[in-house]
């Protein structure tokens, strides 16, 4: 993907709302860190998506403002490309979404029993209930605003997070059976999480298909009829074509992150890039350290680059040392430690070839530059958690026509 986008975002907060907030921010933090999001990667990744859920749809999910991609940008893009839905976490942000002017279906997930309910149903939500007391949350909502709500059912099938357990199912059936009877609620689906799904031959994903089966199969006892029912992740979109069901649920995979590494990357194309501009080029003597405690001396001499992001910014301190930047067409290495706000590498004999203003890449997806599952592995975490780091002085921008 280029280097210039060409669309600021409309994230408020930390983010610039628009082309003089983003100019703004720019002159306060000249060559500062900013992340490109390419909306055609994301239209791609969706297509291959499609391709692997078969005859079930795709819901991408755009939880946490897209993966800190954006959601409204990445979910616009995502639509385009064929994905039939849209999944988050907490109603407030799917009213955002719909503020935004999405009408495709939308389901919130994780909430609790004081969540705004009534606001879910004006804004025609599609509501996650994972407990009885959420379920009757959602009928003192429907008695206040004289609306039916749109139910889905979460049931917990082995992840031990939210979801209905084994102890409240047979009570919820019954309240929403109730429920569907008045025509105070529209049930719409039955769905569950996998928790090993990046280990496809895990014998826990078997385990949790028969208790998800079972769990539809009760619901259909209690005379209610699902009009569709889900469970694959982006894993098990990719490896399990048997736990398809009606549709597919992918986060990682939306964003061009395998979620299954060591099998590859399956064609995804990453979306985000984490970038810089060179702010400073200096000559460093043999024998000088670099940065605080000197933990890394200049075995000669030789030229330095001073990137303006650091952990403040979502440059992981434990990363010092350890990680490379893509500039001016080779990998450098970053030298003594990551500050707060700023990190140097080493140009060694290639300095020529770097220019004050020239732009670092920390990681992205392009030939030859680092990438996020890079960063997992030293780090120790996964690639989710990496992409979500850029924060803070961090400028979000878009590039490709998708959105």
């Amino acid at each position: 993907m280029g280097n210039t986008p060409d669309m600021p975002d409309s994230r408020p907060g930390d983010y610039p709302s628009n082309d003089r907030d983003a100019q703004r921010a720019l002159d306060a933090w000249p060559g500062g860190p900013e992340t490109v999001v390419d909306l055609d990667a994301i239209a791609h990744n969706v297509r291959i998506l499609r391709d692997h859920a078969g005859d079930a749809a795709v819901m991408a999910v755009v939880k946490a403002d897209g993966y800190n991609h954006g959601a409204v940008a990445v979910g616009k893009a995502a639509l385009a490309a064929g994905a039939a839905e849209l999944g988050v976490t907490s109603i407030d942000e799917a009213v955002a979404l719909r503020e935004a002017g999405i009408t495709a279906p939308i389901l919130s997930w994780l909430n609790d029993s004081s969540a705004d309910y009534a606001a879910a149903i004006a804004a025609d939500i599609e509501i996650g209930v994972s407990t009885v007391s959420q379920l009757r949350a959602v009928e003192a909502a429907v008695r206040s605003t004289g609306r039916a709500a749109t139910v889905t059912l979460k049931v917990d099938t082995g992840l031990n997070r939210n979801g209905l357990s084994t102890v409240e199912y047979p009570q919820a059936l019954a309240e929403l059976r109730a429920l569907v009877d008045e025509q105070a609620v529209r049930f719409r689906a039955i769905f569950s999480h996998l928790a090993c799904g990046d280990e496809p031959e895990h014998p826990t994903n078997d385990l949790q298909r028969d208790r998800f089966l079972d769990a539809i199969a009760a619901a259909k006892e209690h005379g209610l009829e699902p009009e569709l029912v889900h469970l694959a992740n982006s894993p098990a979109t990719l490896t399990r074509p048997d736990l398809a069901f009606d549709m597919v649920r992918p986060g990682i995979a939306v964003y061009g992150l395998s979620p299954v590494p060591e099998l590859g990357d399956f064609g995804l194309r990453p979306a985000m890039t984490f970038q810089a501009r060179v702010v400073q080029i200096k000559r460093v003597a043999a024998g000088e350290g670099i940065s605080y405690g000197h933990t890394w001396i200049a075995p000669r001499d030789t030229t330095v680059a001073l990137i303006p992001a650091g952990y403040a910014d979502g440059v992981f301190r434990p990363l010092s040392g350890r990680f490379e930047v893509w500039l001016g067409g080779a990998r450098r290495p970053n030298v003594g430690r990551v500050c707060m706000d700023q990190f140097v590498v080493d140009l060694g004999d290639n300095a020529a070839d770097v220019r004050e203003g020239d732009v670092a890449i920390m990681f992205g997806g392009g030939d030859g530059e680092p990438r996020a599952e890079e960063w997992a592995a030293r780090l120790d975490t996964i690639n989710y958690e990496v992409v979500c780091s850029p924060r803070g002085r961090s400028i979000r921008r878009y590039a490709g026509g998708a959105g």
